[in-house]
């Protein structure tokens, strides 16, 4: 029997190393699509896996339809999940058009090279609450989107770029609207990783300040382990369709300074500076999922709770620096 073989952009990020992980375990053939200009591989979040063979490597960039092409050609996936993108909400301001690029055409090369390779592949888009923006919690489904930032427009962009394939060329194509999720393999740039790395180093005088934007944004926290498998069963699923994911709680990033800051007894107001230069010039306020069609037609529900998160990035980040927790 043929083993599933999948293709994941953005291998090397937090969610492409989860993601591998899980369809290794799942007895998949695992492929990686990555730039030529990604970091040391030995040092990534998938090194375990590159050293043990365990993931084919590709070199490759979303930006580049004609290289997709061969890609997809060479390695004939039965699945591909894009997670290529720039990323970083606050980035985005400053690189719009870049942002613009690889998130949303990006996502057009990948979807047009299915297209002229094998319509029966499946793809699984990486969408993101960001596009909700301004709009009312909870957002589910049928909420309207009202991006706030280049990013969040983008992946609209690619929301309905995702949309349009499937209805015009029938391609097997799923949007998973992912609410925020984090791990220990967060970017340090990202608001929760910031705040825990910066524990260890509070607490051994290396750091003497947290300077952070806007305390009063809620989110919707996961753990991207969970966040994965939801992945997973969008893209397993007939017919093809879009689905939001998330835990329906959501708190404020002065709810996640009290739960990290708490382990290690420390008053994060002592330490903590609002920053103006943070700030971003619009700011989607409230983010919480209603992911009730997940749970209803995938059977899909988080497994970690929003305490357990934290407690595993703040260990984490404090074994980093010879801390226990």
């Amino acid at each position: 029997m043929t083993r599933p073989r999948a293709l994941i952009s953005g291998i090397t990020g937090q969610d492409g190393s989860y993601l591998a992980e899980y369809l290794i375990a799942h007895g998949y053939d695992v492929h990686g699509a990555i730039r030529s200009t990604t970091v040391d591989l030995t040092k990534s979040r998938i090194a375990s896996l590159t050293e043990t063979g365990q993931v084919s490597l590709h070199i490759t960039d979303v930006t580049d339809g004609h290289s997709l092409t061969r890609l997809i050609e060479r390695v004939a996936p039965h699945e591909v999940y894009n997670l290529a993108a720039q990323s970083h909400v606050a980035a985005s301001f400053d690189q719009p058009a870049h942002t613009g690029i690889v998130t949303a055409i990006g996502t057009v090369n990948l979807l047009e090279s299915i297209r002229q390779v094998d319509p029966s592949i499946l793809f699984y888009q990486a969408g993101s609450s960001e596009m909700f923006g301004s709009t009312p919690a909870p957002q589910n489904e049928s909420s309207p989107f009202h991006p706030r930032s280049p990013y969040a427009v983008a992946k609209v962009y690619a929301y309905w770029a995702t949309i349009n394939y499937r209805e015009a060329y029938g391609i097997n194509a799923c949007n998973g609207i992912l609410f925020n999720h984090e791990s220990p393999r967060r970017g340090r740039n990202f608001v929760t990783r910031k705040i825990t790395s910066a524990i260890p180093r509070l607490l051994t005088g290396q750091q003497t300040e947290l300077r952070l934007g806007n305390l009063d944004a809620l989110r919707d926290w996961g753990h991207a382990r969970d966040f994965v498998a939801a992945m997973h069963l969008i893209v397993s699923h007939s017919p093809s369709d879009d689905f939001v994911v998330g835990t329906g709680v959501s708190r404020s990033i002065r709810d996640f300074l009290d739960a990290s800051f708490a382990l290690v007894d420390l008053d994060w107001h002592k330490f903590v500076v609002t920053d103006p230069d943070l700030l971003r010039p619009a700011e989607a306020d409230h983010l919480r999922a209603d992911a009730s069609k997940a749970s209803r037609v995938l059977g899909w529900k988080p497994s970690t709770t929003f305490e357990e998160l934290v407690t595993e990035m703040v260990k984490f980040d404090l074994g980093e620096h010879g801390l226990n927790l």
